[in-house]
């Protein structure tokens, strides 16, 4: 079964820096059409615009997906743009920290907005299309996948991390729970839960903290910190036909940092 994802349209959320941006380019260069989203419409401009300008099979849109006219319009835009929806990578990923004896705290708040009811929503409308797109098709065959970034701070224990665990623990289950869901609709989710990744946000905490680096390699069996194409091939993975019986399932990319027990190292 192949890989490819040539002519496919996918949607990618986040998509203006890090490991979205990374999916993004890896995809189009892979042959998928693809929509470039992301809330940072300057961003975006800044990093794709170019290649938009110049590529056929790449769009931008920029918006605030916590808004659900703004999900609607993405749709349009895409099919508008590409005709049909194949594949959605939720990769749109939110960071905080929480004080956990805080009441005043709102990074829970914030954090299960943007890392886990955007991404259920964009899903939920992706799926509507997906399915109505597919009501002449007969056959048994996958019609579309939708693909979680999660993180392994779901598994880990971070309390100042707190609120980015917990969303991120939810995004697994919804990814399971939709999974099951969206079985019948011939829809796959799926996840992949990475550790540390070479993105644009480490690499900013890497030169502030000088001991952070020893640290993640010292607790990753692989020795090394994963460059963001490691994530994209394995997100490209559960986006083809390859994965075709793959569903429900949160692949972990960590270099087998879960298979250790220090707690004390960030997870992101």
């Amino acid at each position: 079964m192949s890989f490819s994802i040539a002519g496919k349209t996918a949607i990618v959320t986040g998509a203006a820096n890090g490991v979205g941006l990374a999916i993004g380019r890896h995809f189009a260069q892979q042959g998928a059409n693809v929509m470039f989203v992301d809330m940072d419409e300057r961003a975006l401009s800044r990093e794709v615009g170019d290649e938009a300008a110049e590529e056929k099979n790449i769009r931008l849109f920029a918006g605030d997906l916590r808004k659900k006219l703004t999900i609607a319009n993405l749709l349009s835009a895409t099919v508008d743009a590409f005709d049909t929806v194949d594949i959605l990578v939720n990769a749109t990923r939110q960071v905080l920290e929480t004080d956990a004896l805080d009441p005043e705290d709102t990074s829970m708040d914030e954090l299960l907005q943007q890392n886990l009811l955007t991404a259920l929503r964009v899903s939920q409308a992706t799926a509507r299309r997906m399915i109505k797109q597919a009501k002449d098709d007969d056959g048994d065959g996958p019609i579309g996948s939708i693909v979680n970034l999660s993180s392994i701070a779901a598994r880990r224990t971070r309390p100042d991390l707190l609120a980015y665990s917990v969303s991120n623990a939810a995004l697994d289950q919804m990814t399971r729970s939709l999974a099951v869901a969206l079985a019948s609709k011939r829809i796959r989710v799926n996840a992949v839960a990475f550790g540390s990744v070479m993105s644009a946000s480490l690499k900013v905490s890497l030169k502030e903290d000088d001991d952070l680096r020893e640290a993640i390699v010292a607790n990753t069996p692989l020795q090394r910190i994963a460059s963001p194409g490691e994530v994209s091939d394995a997100v490209q993975y559960l986006a083809s036909d390859a994965a075709g019986f793959v569903t429900g399932q949160i692949i972990t990319v960590d270099g087998g940092r879960t298979l250790l027990d220090p707690v004390a190292v960030s997870a992101h």
